[in-house]
């Protein structure tokens, strides 16, 4: 089929699409520089002209009496959710994998089964939580990076899962084959030949995971009290100070913006499914 050119509508289309979505990140940013007075101005403050880095305070400081009682600088918390979040997707990945392997390569449990695993993510957190409290509590795992890391597990497996049994799929099964005709064993077929083929489709699984677990905020707001407070429980605390929420929010979000930018050529590859097609 023919390329369609490209006409006049189709870069209104896109400038729309851009504004639409690019929008918040331009508010988030200009707001974290806004001074209190500005953050809920009528008419609104588009960008200020008295910009200020006092939003910016809570990242090295702990901030009492101000609009919380303090629950130390925001770099801890931002230390917690990092430690927390590759933790469980490390897990996520290692476990979903192999769960992958099993159900692409061998049609282990079948497709109900499948569909079981990916039912689990259907469920309300909210109705989780509460249990999770409970048996956490009696563990010793309450307010600890075990017990938060294997909560975020439990709901990032399905979609690791999913994700890379779709990438598997995509190989030839007889590659595997080929490479246990040359004395690999089927556990070094699995990984020293299929997952370098889907390299591309893990590292997108990991960074969409990573993203699902750094911004979680209703397991960690339930099952964390004072040690281990993550990103996402840490803005909370501070509730109408919009500034000070912009900020910690565009601090937080550079990690991810980096990652992207650095594994952006396998994720091209990786969304696409792009291995090797049958």
């Amino acid at each position: 089929m023919p390329q369609r050119p490209f006409r006049w509508h189709n870069a209104i289309g896109l400038v729309v699409g851009l504004v639409f979505a690019l929008f918040p990140i331009f508010w988030m940013v200009s707001t974290s520089f806004k001074p209190t007075h500005e953050w809920a101005a009528t008419p609104a403050v588009w960008i200020t002209s008295n910009a200020t880095w006092d939003n910016y305070a809570p990242l090295f400081f702990d901030i009492k009496g101000m609009y919380i009682a303090g629950n130390g600088a925001s770099w801890i918390a931002m230390l917690h959710s990092f430690i927390v979040s590759s933790a469980a997707t490390i897990l996520s990945l290692l476990i979903g994998g192999m769960a992958a392997i099993g159900f692409s390569r061998y049609r282990a449990g079948g497709h109900a089964l499948a569909i079981a695993i990916l039912s689990v993510r259907g469920i309300p957190t909210v109705v989780i939580a509460i249990p999770f409290l409970i048996l956490f509590g009696w563990l010793g795992l309450r307010d600890t990076h075990i017990g938060l890391t294997l909560a975020y597990v439990v709901f990032t497996v399905p979609f690791a899962f999913w994700m890379l049994k779709s990438f598997i799929d995509e190989i030839p099964a007889e590659i595997e084959e080929a490479a246990m005709m040359d004395g690999m064993s089927r556990l070094e077929a699995h990984f020293r030949v299929t997952l370098p083929l889907i390299r591309g489709g893990v590292i997108a699984t990991a960074l969409f995971i990573f993203i699902l677990n750094w911004s979680e905020f209703l397991l960690a707001v339930v099952l964390t009290e004072k040690t281990v407070i993550t990103v996402p429980v840490n803005m909370n605390l501070y509730g109408g100070a919009i500034g000070v929420q912009a900020a910690l929010a565009t601090v937080a979000a550079l990690p991810i913006v980096i990652m992207g930018l650095v594994i952006h050529k396998h994720l091209a590859r990786g969304f696409t499914l792009g291995a090797i097609k049958r």
